[in-house]
């Protein structure tokens, strides 16, 4: 059987294509939910037409967000996985556990996996940025997660290769399965909802760890968020963590009384491309978002010391390592970072569900 372990946003955008290709065949699939992020993820289960989780592990009502609710959770799903373990992974015992990304959903998978003695399938793996502080913590996940698992489904040749000291299969994808939840929301997009401005604009989307839980971090980004706003009308997409620590920092207050930045709440997926498409620019700090624009071809600004992708780098995206003198050319030249979409023929979705059958 097929075995996926879901918990976070990020990790049901990229699945998705894959479990709404699995209904469509009729594949059967055990989706178990381990409840780190709340918001939105039934929305995103309805954007995808896709079933609701067969086991929930941890029966929270918001997001996990601080590191002492992470620890909580996370003994408390290991907890109830010993148990239940029979119920929650169905009496298999020849099957995948697929887990995807670098989150701590990703870790506790993996472990949940080897518990169980299933194979342990890692999409998106492969992926290094070489540097174990940035991104922290998920540089050090995906390390312990390569460690844990036995599949390794590759976006590509490069990601590869960074496993040549991995014992177990590589798979190559050719690309993200993102793309293929990138195609699909393109388009819908005429059918979105979601308010545009109208006049030209850039979008803020910050959240990883390593720029929001230190003052002194967040001073950072928002300092030169506030200059890219002197010269372009920026609107600011919340993600909860974010919002705790800007009130928490004193920062939020500050952003609100800034006329040329306008703050606007988290989107459902469908909705974030919608408003992506139809900005100039985005300023980010996630992996996923710079994937999405190298895919559109849309300039991105990344807040961020390092990159464990390569898609976009020396073309529409820029590493900015926090330097003002490269935020500034970038600002003041988006017509040298836009480029015609790249949006690949193959889909890494299908290759994977193939690849995946023989485990049912």
């Amino acid at each position: 059987m097929i075995h996926i372990v879901i918990g976070t946003k990020a990790q049901l955008i990229k699945m998705a294509p894959i479990m709404a290709i699995l209904q469509k065949k009729g594949v059967s699939y055990n989706f178990i939910y381990t409840s780190q992020h709340k918001e939105k993820m039934w929305a995103l289960l309805d954007n995808f037409n896709l079933k609701k989780p067969d086991y929930i592990l941890y029966q929270n009502k918001k997001d996990v967000t601080s590191i002492i609710q992470m620890g909580i959770w996370f003994f408390t799903c290991i907890i109830e996985l010993w148990k239940n373990k029979s119920e929650i992974f169905k009496n298999d015992n020849k099957g995948i556990v697929l887990i995807h990304g670098d989150t701590f959903s990703t870790l506790l998978g993996a472990v949940m996996g080897k518990m169980v003695d299933l194979n342990v399938g890692h999409v998106e793996s492969g992926l290094r940025s070489f540097n174990l502080f940035h991104p922290f913590p998920e540089e050090i996940t995906r390390l312990l997660t390569f460690k844990l698992s036995n599949i390794y489904f590759c976006p590509g040749n490069w990601a590869i290769q960074n496993l040549k000291k991995e014992k177990g299969e590589k798979i190559n994808l050719e690309n993200n399965t993102l793309v293929d939840s990138v195609n699909l929301a393109l388009s819908l997009s005429d059918r979105s909802q979601v308010v545009i401005p109208d006049k030209s604009f850039g979008i803020v989307s910050i959240h990883r760890y390593e720029n929001i839980f230190k003052r002194e971090n967040l001073n950072r980004c928002i300092q030169l968020i506030e200059i890219i706003a002197n010269k372009h009308p920026l609107l600011f997409v919340l993600h909860l963590p974010t919002e705790k620590q800007l009130k928490k920092f004193e920062f939020y207050d500050r952003l609100i009384n800034n006329p040329n930045i306008e703050m606007r709440p988290r989107y459902d997926y469908f909705d974030f491309i919608a408003l992506l498409k139809n900005s100039n620019f985005l300023i980010t700090d996630g992996g996923s978002n710079q994937e999405e624009c190298s895919y559109m071809g849309h300039p991105c600004l990344l807040l961020r010391k390092a990159t464990e992708r390569q898609e976009g780098l020396a073309k529409n995206v820029v590493l900015s390592e926090y330097d003002e003198n490269k935020v500034l050319l970038f600002v003041n030249n988006l017509s040298d970072y836009r480029y015609p979409a790249q949006m690949p023929n193959i889909s890494p979705s299908t290759i994977l569900v193939e690849q995946c059958v023989s485990y049912q």
